[in-house]
């Protein structure tokens, strides 16, 4: 009896993670069809690449990394870091305009490494930043430190975790990042994965659509979105 009891036990913790009647899309375990509006929030622009000042060249050659890096615009970059509790997933880490914040599994922390680029990068924004030093709430300073991207950009990192936003979610709480691909979760303002709430692994939204008018694929069709 006591066994069945647990296993009821563990089943009701999973069902009241997402309980009948209460909308998917509030909070995140849903595939989402293509789309093209997406929401211009910091750091989506990461991915793109850096404009260079030919005359900078022998200046980039004497000191890597230093004159190549570009600088942000303060709309693009993060400039602050927040713990914040939203309902069902508790402790999150958020930017200035409360979007919950990532972590991916196959980035690596120590050292801190991003493997999230090309259309990766058009789906999960990195947080971006210009000196490094966001504002913090709630969040350990000796945690909080930058990578270098391949576009010269830097990322800021927490506990060496590199950070990004989740073109899914839609406004400030939502986090239906979490559990995506089975990689990628919320990040809690000690680095480690919030767990709280494990909806079923889902697949990305696709990137969206270039310049040409094409759409970087459907997460439904087949395409490759394993990250």
């Amino acid at each position: 009896m006591k066994v069945l009891g647990a296993s009821l036990v563990a089943a009701i913790a999973l069902t009241g993670c997402a309980p009948a009647g209460f909308e998917s899309a509030d909070y995140g375990n849903a595939a989402e069809p293509a789309s093209n509006d997406v929401v211009a929030t910091p750091g989506a622009t990461a991915g793109a690449e850096p404009e260079t000042d030919p005359s900078a060249e022998a200046t980039a050659e004497a000191a890597p990394g230093e004159a190549n890096t570009p600088e942000i615009s303060d709309e693009v970059a993060t400039n602050e870091l927040n713990a914040a509790k939203v309902p069902r997933m508790g402790t999150t880490v958020q930017d200035e305009n409360g979007f919950v914040l990532y972590r991916f599994d196959k980035d690596e922390d120590s050292p801190a490494k991003s493997n999230c680029n090309g259309d990766c990068a058009k789906i999960w924004p990195p947080v971006i930043s210009n000196d490094g030093e966001p504002k913090l709430k709630g969040v350990d300073e000796s945690l909080v430190g930058t990578v270098t991207r391949a576009d010269g950009t830097k990322q800021l990192t927490l506990k060496g975790w590199p950070l990004y936003r989740y073109i899914g979610d839609k406004k400030a709480g939502q986090w239906k990042g979490q559990n995506v691909s089975g990689t990628w979760f919320v990040i809690q303002p000690n680095g480690t994965k919030n767990l709280t709430c494990l909806p079923a692994v889902s697949k990305p939204v696709a990137p969206p659509a270039d310049s040409s008018g094409d759409a970087g694929g459907d997460a439904d069709a087949g395409g490759d979105y394993s990250y």
